[in-house]
């Protein structure tokens, strides 16, 4: 999975925050809260994420709804799981990781380790 490009996060970020299909246009005037932007500009890149299979759609009406294919968990997992996998030394990277963690990032590690060796031991 590639890394999303600004834009492109910007969409995903919006529609993972907000848990519901939107629009194009939805998404724009958002977005236009914060700095100006073309419709045209925000569909492209919408149609584009699409493309990739990080965005279904349907029509309703004229416009098409977009919605998020996975989750910005399953995105981020997959990122790291991406670079874990092309690095020569994945222990290496991981305690680099570990060493650049928050304490509450710690806490958080700890806690998902734990859920998931109760799953594995069900």
């Amino acid at each position: 999975m590639r890394r999303l490009g600004e834009l492109e996060a910007e969409i995903m970020h919006r529609l993972w925050a907000w848990g519901r299909p939107a629009t194009a246009r939805d998404v724009l005037t958002d977005i236009n809260k914060q700095r100006p932007l073309a419709y045209s500009t925000v569909k492209t890149v919408a149609d584009i994420l699409h493309g990739k299979g990080m965005l279904k759609r349907h029509k309703e009406g004229r416009a098409w709804v977009y919605e998020p294919t996975c989750t910005r968990q399953q995105y981020t997992a997959a990122l790291m799981q991406e670079a874990l996998g092309s690095n020569p030394d994945p222990a290496g990277t991981l305690v680099s990781f570990l060493e650049q963690m928050t304490p509450e990032e710690t806490d958080a590690l700890r806690s998902a380790l734990r859920t998931v060796k109760r799953r594995s031991e069900a």
